[in-house]
């Protein structure tokens, strides 16, 4: 089933506007009336790579909540019903530029993705739940051997927002961009010069199984490299990889108070941590205990999920943010007040995210979503307009 990229491509308040508008119907405020149902988006080809470029537009239409695709016209097209085993989906595919083109497509009221693949068009398939996303961890997905990436978006009342995203995988690289009212642009996700080979290099370079995330092709191309998470699935990584780091966080905040202050324009609102029992125990000011969390496993850690389950709640789910980003980027052993968003600080623990830190280290701007809630201390590679003109999507070199 799709995923709606609430918790990684919006803030808080965002997410929940989106909501909102996806499960209540409501008369839209002069602001929402001033965003139009389309807009452009401009695809350039700078990859200088000769294949075929094929370019979807995936999601979740916000009026209805409707599963589907549009066309390069903007035009919703819902899925139709999917089996079990799972259907072919229709050919959603929009002809990309050419090597040093352009080409402009209109993208709708969206929670979705802009996939684009190189040399061949992605497969897609329907089930009784909805679509099937590529899941290339899975050696059997018919999207292994396949060049392909893709961007998160959401355009809705509230303006855009579109990110490039590296929480599933680090592959082919393209930069997002929006133009504002006021004619100017805003743009992340470029590389620096050689980051693409200085990323895999890295991965390379760091033992402990890191150089087992990289994926490739059997002519020796390389595809992409999973994310941790997703390498703890295939074997890559072994399951204790953070163990030694969140070890020595519960033995830390054991005898010592671990701070949480998880909202920036809130600054009076605090949790505090202790580990008593096994357990990390927050209370609020009062005393009282929130929310409590069993000692995380990496892939809890990775994910932000399961034992870091962050519900879209004011209290439980913020701690659990600001806790998931300390741990990747191993930051709790050097603050102990969170969150910390000296990004100095960041994954400079010998047990830490690398693949994270790789990510960080080749972006131009140093901004990424390397993990799910890489936007804590705004670390994020996303921009947003309230009232877009025109939004980019840029295919960079691989190099």
């Amino acid at each position: 089933m799709f995923r709606k990229p609430l918790r990684r491509l919006l803030a808080p308040a965002a997410a929940t506007a989106l909501l909102g508008a996806v499960l209540a119907a409501h008369s839209p405020s002069t602001a929402e009336a001033a965003v139009p149902d389309t807009i452009p988006l401009t695809v350039t080809n700078n990859s200088g790579r000769g294949e075929p470029v094929y370019i979807y537009d995936l999601g979740t239409r916000l009026s209805t909540g409707q599963q589907g695709w549009a066309d390069a016209a903007g035009t919703f097209h819902a899925w139709p019903a999917g089996g079990n085993p799972p259907t072919p989906a229709p050919d959603a595919a929009i002809p990309g530029p050419a090597a040093g083109q352009s080409t402009t497509i209109r993208i709708p009221r969206f929670s979705g993705r802009i996939y684009f693949s190189y040399g061949q068009k992605l497969v897609f398939k329907l089930t009784t739940g909805g679509l099937v996303q590529p899941a290339v961890q899975n050696p059997s997905d018919p999207n292994r051997d396949i060049l392909f990436n893709w961007s998160e978006y959401t355009l809705d009342g509230s303006g855009l927002w579109i990110n490039s995203t590296q929480v599933d995988m680090f592959s082919v690289p393209y930069a997002v961009g929006v133009q504002r009212s006021d004619g100017t642009t805003a743009t992340t996700g470029h590389l620096k010069s050689g980051g693409y080979n200085g990323f895999f290099s890295a991965l390379r370079g760091q033992p402990g199984g890191w150089a087992g995330l990289i994926q490739t092709r059997s002519d020796g191309t390389v595809l992409r490299a999973l994310s941790p998470g997703h390498g703890l699935e295939t074997g890559a990584l072994p399951a204790t990889v953070m163990d030694d780091y969140v070890n020595r966080v519960w033995q830390k905040y054991t005898t010592s108070t671990l701070t949480v202050t998880p909202f920036a324009d809130r600054p009076g609102t605090k949790y505090y941590g202790r580990v008593s029992g096994g357990v990390m125990n927050f209370t609020d000011a009062s005393g009282a205990v929130v929310t409590s969390f069993q000692k995380p496993d990496a892939d809890s850690v990775f994910g932000c999920h399961k034992l870091l389950d962050a519900p879209n709640d004011q209290v439980r789910g913020p701690i659990s943010r600001t806790l998931c980003a300390g741990f990747n980027r191993s930051t709790l052993l050097v603050d102990s007040d969170q969150p910390d968003t000296t990004a100095a600080n960041f994954y400079q623990d010998t047990v830490t995210n690398h693949y994270a830190r790789a990510v960080h280290a080749q972006m131009a701007d140093g901004k990424a979503y390397a993990f799910a809630f890489d936007d804590v201390g705004n670390q994020e590679s996303l921009v947003h307009d309230g009232s877009p003109q025109q939004a980019y999507l840029t295919l960079d070199p691989l190099n």
